[in-house]
């Protein structure tokens, strides 16, 4: 098992032994194309505390199931902080969960603009009172960026956790 899940995991325990609260978590993904999720549940007991994912990995998807507005895609682009943070809040409300992990990106060899390299990753975080994105851009191969991608949407969601413990403390 991964150092990163298992200390997710630690922490959603510890907030629950502080506060009385289990934490839920879902994952919305599209460039990782649901290896957040893998990795999630790749860790025993992770079914107390992880509801669910959702691919969405064509904008009609993005669209219709998690409610990104067409207008943002059209004015932003899918790879954009924008579209991650509505994946996320729509995603959020969509499996119930008081944290949601959000991806789109660019994991090539194709797809790439001037504006929008291969390599190029949004990662958003929804939880009830606030709403992150973090811009990255990886330099691998497919297998890399999706890879990278992953591991950094993790890391987001235990800095985020980490943060909730020492409010909470």
């Amino acid at each position: 098992m991964a150092e990163l899940e298992a200390e997710i995991a630690r922490l959603i325990r510890e907030y629950q032994a502080k506060t009385g609260k289990l934490l839920t978590i879902g994952t919305v993904e599209s460039a990782t194309g649901g290896r957040i999720a893998d990795r999630i549940t790749n860790v025993p007991g992770s079914s107390d505390y992880f509801k669910g994912s959702v691919v969405a990995y064509s904008n009609e998807v993005k669209i219709a199931l998690l409610g990104v507005k067409k207008a943002t895609i059209e004015n932003y682009g899918a790879v954009s902080e924008q579209t991650v943070l509505e994946m996320a809040r729509g995603g959020r409300k969509l499996l119930d969960v008081d944290i949601c992990v959000s991806d789109t990106g660019i994991a090539g060899p194709s797809g790439a603009t001037p504006e929008k390299p291969v390599g190029l990753f949004y990662l958003g975080l929804a939880a009830k009172d606030e709403s992150l994105c973090e811009k990255h851009a990886f330099s691998g191969n497919r297998e890399q960026n999706k890879r990278d991608a992953a591991e950094a949407a993790l890391n987001m969601l235990k800095q985020y956790l980490v943060r909730c413990l020492n409010t909470k403390g």
